[in-house]
């Protein structure tokens, strides 16, 4: 709180004219700011040690000049005026926006005559009623508001009963508070110069193709009936495609978040928070792992290590990892990692590292010192890099330590059982049943996965395992002392966040839903542990690049507004894609385009990774609602303490176990991770808010009954006759339940937000090996197949869907069955070669003027969304040409899949994609020339030598016609030239390095080639022939 002089009786009272300070001030639990004078302080105990002869000086400099409380008022904060600002008809100051921006009569009218924007927030003056006349605002009688009740209930006294809402307390202290309020986030619209025109030009494309295709139909080709039909379905069915695709793309946005602003509203010391202690919510980590050997234990202790170390206040962060094949090797790795992150995590934050993957960063190929300032960074690096090396020597060699010590351990157990045996007379023929288990360093079995699989110790069958690697830590920095340490970390937080790793129980005769069952078990056994307010999960592979990842999702979770969504999507990034990106690996159309027009909608889809979640979001309840809460308050007495009712009134509290489970601490948990999830209510308009420092209160420590009850919710009988996978968390039923999982959330209402930071968040691996490539859009294909024939249709969603949003999901599951009609349209122009036809029956000027109108629309639609999408053309062609590859080959193999586990019920099973490297260390691209055969291969080379050959033919029959008919050979020749441009990568695949094709491609090429071209000779036979002199003949001719 601040005030314009200082006291009268102080040696500084000399100078109060010139300088401003700062009243005491302490606050209540309920976020109410009581103002100290100096007797209070010197009465009060408790504050006089802290405050006593406390004053803060603020010099008058050009940006923070004193704003005297005389007759003349305070200044309008506009820029080159001098004016006051208004008051009201009782001579007090008034500011017309919530935001307190500060403004005279003559700058209120302009800005209302304007665009009615307030030039602080720059939102719409709320001025209903209010009239500015004769210098003084006429004010409306203010009633009491019921957006201002408490949002939620709870057994409070008279001095803390505005702890869960926005009272008339709070609105006071906000308004004695001189400092405009900013928003923590900004939405930034494309410009209207390369919108409006990319708008003009869909609605043109679209009204062009309209009559484009009706000529078409209306004009047939009855020399080749079957040419022409072939074509107009395909040409139909490309349109009705690209107006899924298309249509949602008419409002890109953009986005800026403002990381100063949330520190300074979360993280810096005040009167009432003198130890700087973080009020942000907390946040789970989740990292998902099933398989050691294609998921390297060092890349995914690399994950765990740029987690442990993020900006973000470490009493708030848990990390989780999800190891769903129970392995001793990814324990042991994730037991180094912890060990490791002791040096890691301080030599972070004392030298501000980024990237804090130390892979990464000790790779990297720039100058390491810049931009460093302290002077042992040199030596504490190399020491640093030393005992990584260490490190990656321990978590490489561990595979052949638990070898060797359960080989040891076995022996062992061989040499008792055959003592014992000897004691009690048995046959000294018959060996030892001994069972070859795995032994942990302490001398005991692994509850989990055996290297030699057995009952109770097999992938699908072995106990739950739970530790906290790390435990949780205390609410106030620990610095290090710097003597008994490898590195000086004497002015350095040497904390570090809670750290469990979390195998989950597998028994025979339960489904374990893959993943999707995985992710679940942690959001249970999380929320026993930490119940972060909102979890970001990753793949194992993916680390964090930008250690402010977190605090920019934050701003829009704390912003304004922010109560309403349900999850925060980062665009995936990956690293060693090779310089040309030939299979479109970065993906950039998808994540910068669509993605982004998504935000300007409802929200972009989940993708399975890089996604920081709201958990009350995710436990199926439907964002919050002012009015129904209102009246339900209104109801019932303010005494009451809240339950889950009072966001889903339909759920009553004897029915919380049959949705959420027989965990009385899962269910009191779920009102708490809502409430810390709120952001603060510093703005009236906030109708979900929790005051300002209500998450400072110390974590408790963990006991063993909370550690008992987080093994008993990750038994695999904890979901029965329960509604997880359901309604609850990721939902079960698809291979890409990711998608799934964010269709329900929107469609129950939630709003999603894309966030693009200038610096990477997130960065991981992926498959640039074509028959990688290719099972991995199979399998992204196949569930957008199930997505299609299940009760997750778009078509089906609810009235909370919004138009373009409900469009962008039923293209999710369509798109796959585009290639059946690609495939079809890829052979046209062999065929067209061959027969002789084309697909129309002339080419006069209407047809050649539509496709120039389409085509010119084409590529300025591309040219502009390269431009606000902010990638390449050569990304943009990359991208079209996998489109094709894998339009002709993963597709078609989803739509068969999927069409047999929907009809015939043939479950579908998907092997991980390897994150390993190439066998040659040397070349870090060496798996790009791998060919590994694959029968999806078969496709889109057949139809590459189908169209090579007919434009032979075809050349060849108009090269020595007597009539060359030249027009219809160029008609085919384009469009066979297009599908062989767009398959140039798929050949290059092929080859390898050396240029080099498996036989079996060429053998079941060239059958299927000749296969289908006597078919062709069969249905049209060359005219001026009979049978019979074909029969006798001896030769063949081509038509």
């Amino acid at each position: 709180m601040r005030s314009s002089g200082g006291s009268g009786n102080s040696p500084r009272g000399s100078r109060s004219s010139n300088v401003q300070s700062v009243k005491f001030a302490r606050r209540t639990s309920s976020g109410r700011y009581v103002s100290l004078s100096k007797e209070d302080i010197d009465m009060s105990g408790e504050l006089s040690g802290d405050y006593m002869n406390y004053t803060v000086h603020i010099p008058p400099t050009p940006d923070n000049q004193p704003q005297m409380a005389g007759p003349g008022g305070a200044s309008c904060s506009m820029p080159a005026c001098d004016g006051k600002i208004m008051k009201d008809e009782r001579g007090n100051d008034v500011t017309p926006c919530e935001c307190r921006f500060k403004i005279c009569g003559d700058c209120y009218m302009d800005a209302q005559k304007d665009k009615g924007l307030c030039p602080g927030c720059k939102e719409l003056y709320e001025n209903d009623g209010l009239e500015y006349s004769n210098g003084k605002l006429k004010l409306p009688v203010r009633k009491k508001d019921a957006n201002n009740m408490p949002m939620m209930k709870g057994n409070q006294d008279d001095d803390d009963d505005d702890l869960y809402g926005n009272d008339d307390r709070l609105l006071r202290d906000m308004e004695n508070n001189d400092k405009p309020w900013k928003p923590l986030s900004q939405r930034i619209p494309v410009p209207p110069a390369i919108l409006s025109p990319y708008r003009l030009l869909i609605a043109t494309r679209l009204v062009v193709l309209g009559f484009f295709l009706h000529w078409r139909v209306v004009h047939p080709n009855d020399d080749a009936v079957w040419l022409w039909l072939m074509s107009i379905v395909c040409e139909i069915w490309f349109a009705f495609s690209w107006i899924l695709d298309q249509i949602p793309k008419l409002c890109p946005i953009n986005r800026s978040t403002d990381l100063e602003l949330l520190r300074e509203k979360f993280d810096l010391p005040s009167p009432s928070n003198p130890t700087g202690r973080s009020d942000l919510p907390g946040i789970d980590l989740f990292v998902s792992t099933a398989d050691p050997e294609k998921e390297p234990p060092l890349v995914t202790a690399n994950t765990i290590l740029s987690i442990l170390a993020v900006d973000y206040p470490v009493e708030k962060v848990s990390c989780y990892i999800s190891d769903d094949g129970g392995a001793l090797l990814t324990f042991e790795a994730m037991a180094e990692a912890a060990s490791f992150a002791e040096l890691w995590v301080p030599f972070c934050r004392k030298h501000d590292i980024e990237p804090r993957n130390p892979d990464t960063y000790l790779n990297f190929k720039g100058d390491p010192t810049k931009n460093k300032s302290r002077s042992d960074f040199v030596k504490d690096r190399r020491r640093l890099k030393r005992e990584y090396d260490q490190f990656k020597v321990r978590v490489n060699g561990l595979p052949d330590s638990i070898r060797r010590r359960s080989e040891a351990f076995n022996a062992r157990e061989e040499m008792k059982m055959l003592k014992h045996l000897r004691e009690t007379g048995a046959d000294p023929l018959e060996k030892p049943k001994v069972l070859k288990a795995t032994w942990m360093a302490d001398g005991t079995h692994w509850p989990g996965t055996w290297s030699v699989p057995s009952r109770d110790h097999s992938k699908g069958d072995h106990a739950g395992v739970l530790q906290v690697m790390l435990k949780p830590p205390s609410s106030d920095p620990i610095m290090g002392n710097g003597k008994d340490e490898v590195l000086d970390f004497s002015d350095v937080d040497t904390r570090l966040p809670m750290f469990v790793y979390i195998s989950r129980e597998k028994r025979p005769g339960y489904d374990h839903n893959k993943k999707a069952g995985a992710m679940n078990a942690l959001v249970r056994g999380s929320a026993i542990l930490s119940n972060g307010a909102f979890i970001l999960n990753l793949d194992c592979d993916h680390y964090i690049y930008n250690c402010k990842a977190i605090r920019e999702g934050m701003c829009f979770m704390m912003d304004k507004g922010g109560e309403d969504i349900c999850y925060i999507q980062f665009p995936q990034r990956f690293e060693g894609i090779d310089p040309s990106d030939r299979y479109a690996n970065h993906n950039t159309v998808f994540f910068d385009g669509n993605m982004r027009a998504l935000d300007g909608v409802q929200g972009p889809v989940y993708v399975g990774t890089g996604c920081m979640f709201r958990r009350f979001a995710l436990y199926g309840f439907d964002p919050p609602d002012s009015k129904r809460m209102i009246e339900e308050k209104e109801k019932e007495s303010e005494t009451q303490p809240l339950t889950t009712t009072d966001f889903d009134p339909d759920l009553d509290v004897h029915l919380l176990p049959k949705r959420f489970g027989n965990s009385s601490l899962l269910a009191e948990s779920i009102p708490i991770c809502e409430y810390q999830g709120r952001p603060i209510a510093d703005h009236p308009s906030i109708k979900f808010g929790r005051p300002p420092g209500a998450l400072r209160v110390p974590r408790e420590p963990l006991n063993a009954t909370t550690v008992a009850e987080a093994v008993a919710v990750i038994s695999c009988w904890f979901e029965d006759k329960t509604e997880w996978g359901d309604r609850v968390g990721w939902i079960y039923g698809s291979v890409t339940e990711d998608v799934v999982t964010g269709y329900r959330m929107h469609n129950r209402g939630w709003r999603s937000i894309y966030c693009i930071t200038k610096r990477d968040s997130f960065r991981g691996s992926a498959p640039i090996n074509l028959t990688d490539r290719l099972h991995q859009v199979l399998r992204w294909a196949t569930g957008s197949v199930e997505i299609f024939f299940s009760r997750n249709n778009a078509l089906l969603a609810s009235r909370r869907l919004k138009l373009l949003q409900r469009l962008a999901y039923l293209n999710v599951g369509i798109y796959p069955f585009t290639s059946v009609f690609l495939i079809v349209y890829c052979f046209l122009p062999a065929f067209s070669l061959i027969s002789g036809q084309f697909i129309v029956k002339t080419l006069n000027v209407t047809f050649l003027v539509y496709l120039l109108i389409i085509t010119i629309c084409l590529i300025s639609l591309a040219i502009l969304e390269v431009k606000w999408a902010g990638i390449g053309l050569e990304e943009w062609w990359r991208n079209e040409q996998f489109w094709l590859i894998s339009g002709t080959s993963s597709h078609l193999a989803a739509c068969i899949q999927g069409l047999l586990k929907v009809i015939a019920g043939i479950e579908i099973s998907f092997t991980l994609t390897s994150k390993s490297a190439g066998d040659d260390e040397d070349d870090i691209y060496a798996d790009l020339y791998l060919v590994k055969w694959t029968s999806l291969m078969i496709p889109p080379t057949v139809i590459a030598m189908i169209n090579i050959l007919a434009l032979v033919i075809a050349f060849s029959r108009t090269v020595y016609s007597s009539v060359p008919q030249w027009n219809k050979f160029v008609g085919g020749a384009f469009f066979s030239f297009w599908v062989l441009a767009h398959l140039y990568p798929f050949a290059k695949g092929l080859m390898g390095r050396r240029r080099k094709t498996p036989t079996i491609v060429f053998v079941w090429s060239g059958l299927i080639a000749i296969t289908l071209s006597l078919l062709w000779i069969a249905i049209n036979p060359p005219k001026g022939s009979t049978a019979q002199d074909d029969v006798g003949s001896g030769t063949f001719e081509f038509p």
